[in-house]
């Protein structure tokens, strides 16, 4: 058993307590949490650990969305466009995928540590981040994708998906957990989307999709025009929109799904996730990169939907820092109250990530894994409520990382 103590115990529960002169008492999972004078007198006999000056203890940090097998770009792909984007990472995904080798992808995930994600959920296209993932420190929830837009190659798509997930059951474990991804309504069939919603309901699994991602997905599902019209008869001069999005939607009822993105959905839309045990993923600097328009927040909050946010990959992002993250989505919503905004972000990378993984994990309470970091700001701060921006707008590295108590 040990306690940790700190200027700062910022819970990120609901209520998004702090403690000053704070503590926590844990060994795997946390026992105890309040002011460091008390809980020392009632573990006179725990190791002591404590943080530098002007120190902030939190929960580790959740990344629910990033591709990781996109991790060698640098300069490859286009940007400013969703369609050329979209047709430069076709162009290149050979290639891309050949110089994301574990070795590299491991790089990028010590990375993360470093800033202090000790969960994500990655999103693996082809699996070959399933090495590198299973051996990380961090916990993974492993997602699976499948998509895949022809009829009459449904079976073969579908046993390479099913083949690809039932080698990451090998390493099912607490810190690696299989998932399943069904890509987007444009890009993925609904047979192959109803068998793949069907196989993670029998595995008690969560999901996660691409949903109304660009204004090309919502002319396309919508009335069969736009940007994707002339994308998808470069391959099919036949195309046509698989299934409406209110369709593609009531999919995923009864299961818990991660919808990521969700720029260009409607009011209708957002009521119909708020009404299902669905979270709404924010990835600001991708989106930006991408040419897709902002994120509404205030509709979001409006309909209860909880938000977390995650990076994308580097294929859409120059960084899977969650801090960096954060930073460009305070900027980016200028017209928020700058407070709240920062304490809305800190949570959704905390406690609603973990919500939407379905992990005990996510917030400093009794019981939970104890999963927290420790950030070291530059000076002290007098003013407690500004706490969540000075932390957002300052920090770049964690001074420690605990993963189930342990130092990592």
């Amino acid at each position: 058993m040990k306690i940790l103590e700190a200027d700062f115990v910022l819970t990120c529960n609901d209520l998004f307590d702090i403690i000053e002169n704070g503590a926590v008492v844990f060994d795997e999972t946390i026992i105890e949490v309040g002011k460091s004078e008390d809980l020392k007198a009632k573990y006179p006999d725990v190791t002591h650990i404590i943080a530098p000056k002007n120190s902030v203890i939190l929960p580790g940090l959740i990344n629910p969305h990033v591709h990781l097998e996109f991790s060698a770009n640098q300069s490859m792909l286009t940007y400013g466009d969703f369609i050329a984007w979209l047709q430069s990472v076709i162009k290149h995904r050979e290639t891309l995928g050949e110089l994301a080798t574990t070795e590299l992808i491991a790089a990028k995930l010590e990375a993360m540590l470093k800033s202090g994600t000790t969960t994500l959920g990655a999103i693996s296209s082809f699996g070959y981040d399933l090495e590198a993932c299973e051996k990380t420190p961090q916990r993974v929830v492993f997602f699976s994708e499948i998509l895949g837009s022809i009829p009459s190659a449904a079976d073969a798509m579908y046993g390479d998906f099913l083949s690809r997930y039932h080698q990451s059951l090998d390493y099912k474990s607490p810190s690696f957990i299989p998932a399943i991804s069904v890509h987007a309504p444009y890009s993925t069939h609904p047979i192959l989307a109803k068998k793949a919603i069907e196989l993670a309901k029998k595995e008690a699994c969560v999901l996660s999709t691409h949903f109304m991602e660009s204004e090309a997905e919502r002319a396309w599902l919508d009335n069969g025009n736009g940007d994707f019209m002339t994308f998808f008869n470069a391959f099919n001069p036949h195309a046509k929109p698989m299934c409406e999005a209110g369709e593609y939607l009531v999919l995923f009822q009864g299961v818990k799904t991660l919808f990521t993105h969700g720029v260009q959905a409607t009011h209708e839309e957002l009521q119909t996730i708020s009404n299902m045990d669905a979270t709404l993923t924010h990835c600001p600097v991708s989106n930006r990169l991408l040419g897709i328009g902002k994120l509404d927040l205030d509709k979001v909050q409006e309909n209860k939907i909880p938000l977390t946010l995650g990076t994308d990959g580097l294929s859409s992002n120059v960084s899977l820092s969650l801090w960096d993250e954060m930073r460009s989505a305070l900027m980016m919503h200028a017209n928020c109250d700058l407070e709240s905004l920062s304490q809305t972000l800190l949570q959704a990378v905390t406690c609603n990530a973990a919500h939407a993984l379905n992990l005990p994990c996510g917030k400093l309470e009794k019981g939970l894994y104890a999963d927290m970091i420790v950030a070291t700001l530059p000076q002290e701060v007098e003013i407690k409520e500004q706490l969540a921006t000075q932390l957002i707008l300052h920090t770049h590295q964690t001074h420690f990382n605990f993963i189930n108590g342990e130092i990592v």
